[in-house]
């Protein structure tokens, strides 16, 4: 009767502790972390690398942030996505820009992270995925080989394209796209674009090799676009001519990928509003000094504004999910 008492009084327990148990397995956390990239530099431009974390303070639509991820100099993986114009306009130039592009290859992948790696793109009036995401570069030689120049420019698309390409990648991601600044037939927007580097985390380096040295005949709009861009994703924008100093921009945006800071940060207490995207905002406590960072990324919004649950969710590694687009025309490679 005594082990009957006992085991009837253990069973009461047990059913006591179960509810509880389940309740633990289904309890909710908020792990959406959010990351931006920061390169700083000095009033002479140079590049700075020596701060920590307390001299970062982070601004999610105005409300003030605790850095919760911060890497100095990060070891972390770097895909990029590099995309060359071929359209008409640039085909004079494609021989050097096609040397120079393997060169800043080897230069990227020789030195950093093993894991490292590159896919190429080339777009006139259709994109081109000239290789995956690698680190062969006698691959990439072979395909830089046999860019040449066609009528037509899809520079949105490309930009699209190599975006979505990289959001499901892991670690640091960046688009450099080498091209004379214009659009043609595109069927995304510079919206688009941005939208989707956004996405991604992707940062836009834009270069601008100029034909002409006066605004007379060059596309201006074209480069402001770039230029917003560039500035929008926390990039840079280059005007090179073609020749050496293309070389010099290739290794100026080398050292900036290898000087970056790494911050991450769980968003809490942020004002929302009808707007998916959020206003991010990275400031240094020292006014001497200037950061680069990306302007926003894509969250939550007020409850009940238009969207799905999926628009309500910020674009992190971590993200399961990437927000489908609908793809640009891509050429299909040749055996």
């Amino acid at each position: 009767m005594r082990i009957c008492r006992w085991l009837a009084s253990a069973a009461a327990i047990l059913a006591l502790l179960i509810p509880v148990f389940a309740q633990q397995t289904v309890i909710k956390v908020d792990v959406n972390l959010v990351h931006a990239v920061a390169t700083v530099k000095n009033k002479d431009g140079q590049l700075v690398g020596n701060l920590d974390r307390g001299d970062f303070e982070v601004y999610d639509n105005g409300a003030k942030q605790q850095i919760a991820v911060f890497e100095h100099h990060t070891d972390q993986p770097l895909s990029v996505a590099l995309a060359i114009d071929t359209s008409g306009s640039t085909a004079k130039d494609l021989k050097y820009e096609a040397d120079a592009t393997s060169r800043f290859a080897r230069a990227l992948l020789g030195q950093g992270n093993m894991e490292d790696a590159l896919s190429l793109y080339s777009f006139n009036w259709q994109v081109r995925q000239e290789t995956r995401f690698t680190r062969d570069l006698k691959g990439l030689d072979a395909r830089l080989k046999l860019l040449h120049g066609e009528a037509g420019t899809a520079l949105y698309d490309a930009l699209t394209f190599g975006a979505r390409d990289l959001e499901s990648r892991e670690g640091r991601k960046a688009i450099v796209v080498v091209t004379d600044g214009g659009n043609t037939v595109s069927k995304f927007t510079i919206d688009d674009a941005l939208e989707a580097a956004h996405m991604a985390d992707a940062v836009i380096y834009s270069v601008v090799v100029v034909p002409i040295t006066n605004e007379v005949g060059r596309n201006i709009g074209g480069e402001h676009a770039l230029q917003i861009l560039a500035e929008r994703t926390g990039g840079k924008i280059f005007y090179p001519a073609a020749g050496p100093e293309l070389d010099r921009v290739f290794n100026e945006i080398i050292a900036e990928l290898r000087s970056q800071y790494l911050i991450g940060f769980y968003p809490r207490d942020v004002p929302l509003t009808k707007e998916r995207f959020h206003k991010l905002e990275i400031r240094l406590k020292r006014p001497d000094l200037r950061v680069s960072a990306r302007n926003g990324y894509y969250g939550e919004v007020e409850r009940g504004s238009r969207g799905t649950a999926e628009d309500r969710i910020s674009v992190t590694p971590e993200r399961q999910k990437p927000q489908p687009l609908p793809p640009p025309p891509v050429r299909p490679k040749k055996p």
